[in-house]
C-alpha cells in the first residue's frame, strides 16, 4: 500500500483516506449529543478497486485513535467497524451500554444525514 493519509473533517463527519492525493475510503460518523460525547462510527467505505489493501483497518483504527485522544468512546454501529472492534480489544474498548443506546436514538433521530 502506498502512504495513506487521513483527514479528519469533524464538521461532515467523514474520516477521508488518500493514498497518493487520491480519495480511497471513508468512515462516515457522527459526535453523540449528549456526554460523554462518543465518536458513533456508521458506515465504512473503501472506493472500487482499493479493497483488501487494509484501507477501512487503518481507518477505523485511526477513528479509535481520534476518539481515545478526546477521551472518549466509539459507539461502532458500522458492521466493519464492529468486526474491527471485536478482533482488536486492545484498541477497541466496549462502549457501555447506555452510550450505545443513545447513539442509535440520535442516529434513528437524523437519518437523513447518515
Amino acid at each position: 500500500m502506498a502512504e495513506l493519509e487521513i483527514r479528519d473533517d469533524r464538521e461532515k463527519g467523514r474520516l477521508e483516506a488518500f493514498e497518493d492525493g487520491r480519495y480511497v475510503g471513508v468512515v462516515v460518523y457522527f459526535v453523540l449529543d449528549a456526554a460523554p460525547h462518543a465518536h458513533v462510527a456508521v458506515h465504512t467505505v473503501v472506493e472500487e478497486g482499493n479493497e483488501g489493501k487494509g484501507i477501512a483497518g487503518a481507518l477505523v483504527r485511526e477513528f479509535y485513535g481520534i476518539a481515545a485522544r478526546a477521551g472518549v468512546p466509539v459507539v461502532p454501529l458500522c458492521p466493519y467497524a464492529a468486526k474491527w472492534a471485536e478482533k482488536h480489544p486492545d484498541e477497541a474498548p466496549v462502549p457501555d451500554e447506555d452510550v450505545v443506546r443513545a447513539a442509535k436514538l440520535q442516529l434513528k433521530a437524523t437519518p437523513e444525514l447518515w
